[in-house]
């Protein structure tokens, strides 16, 4: 398989007795039932329901690793840690001493590590493998090739497509790619994301995108519905592919009324992928 390692990936261990009902009364995804080497996608939100942090929760001997954004870490073990009270739990950031490789496209024998586990977002964007920092293999592939499979495949990540802090689950799409359970017990922030879910009010979402004219368009370029603002640009490639946080609303106006979809004076076109469920009107 192509191989790489993603720097910008940081490692947090939750462990002990306690680990999974602490973490399923905590995260947006249950792990109760995990076997090693499964894992599930969840994030961390507010009260009011918006993302602090989001990781790849695997199961591993007594415990958990989650794999987040490396930036994210520290700030996210702490407020794990908050949580504990009395629960029988160790949270450790584990950044300095273990790296994750993501794999995808079959072309020869996989390699292994600490634990070895296929993304539970989409399994198309391939497995991720933690192993020790010392210990990272020589890799073929950079992490860019890693990114362009996952913009191609439309899946948004955060810090680019969309910002924590500021943005609910299902405008980053977890809804669709198996990071919210809506049968589980109560989480930090759930009131707001069921009431999203069964009003069906979520009109901003993270969408794959083609420049007409091939452009790569600059990260954070304001999107337009005509002459109004509609969102923004994310993850981009040379080839012309992006993902953007558009309000979809204002996209299907635009669509109806004629009008064209710009950014930094580039034609684009909204794009469907296998693994989106909600409508986009015109597409």
């Amino acid at each position: 398989m192509p191989n790489s390692l993603l720097v910008n990936r940081g490692l947090i261990s939750v462990s002990g007795p306690d680990a999974v009902s602490f973490l399923d009364n905590l995260l947006t995804v249950s792990v109760d039932g995990l076997q090693s080497g499964e894992a599930r996608y969840g994030a961390l939100l507010t009260p009011q329901g918006k993302m602090i942090a989001d990781g790849l929760i695997v199961a591993r001997g007594d415990g958990f690793l989650i794999d987040c954004p490396r930036v994210l870490a520290a700030d996210f073990s702490r407020r794990l840690g908050f949580y504990k009270l009395r629960a029988n739990v160790d949270v450790v950031n584990r950044s300095d001493d273990l790296a994750v490789l993501a794999a995808w496209a079959d072309d020869g024998a996989p390699l292994q590590g600490v634990v070895r586990f296929t993304d539970p977002r989409l399994a198309a964007l391939g497995d991720r493998i933690v192993v020790q920092s010392d210990k990272v293999p020589d890799l073929r592939a950079p992490e860019a090739d890693y990114h362009a499979h996952r913009i191609a495949l439309g899946v948004p990540e955060g810090g680019h497509d969309f910002i924590y802090g500021d943005t609910f689950p299902h405008e980053a799409d977890m809804d669709q790619l198996n990071g919210v359970d809506f049968k589980k017990g109560c989480f930090v922030g759930q009131e707001v994301v069921s009431r999203m879910q069964h009003r069906g009010t979520a009109r901003t979402r993270c969408v794959p995108l083609r420049f007409a004219d091939g452009a790569k368009v600059p990260e954070g370029t304001e999107a337009l519905a005509g002459q109004k603002p509609c969102g923004r640009i994310g993850s981009s490639l040379e080839s012309g592919l992006a993902i953007g946080l558009l309000r979809l609303d204002r996209v299907a106006d635009a669509i109806a009324a004629g009008e064209a979809l710009t950014a930094d004076g580039h034609v684009f076109v909204v794009e469907r992928r296998d693994w989106m469920t909600f409508e986009v009107a015109g597409i």
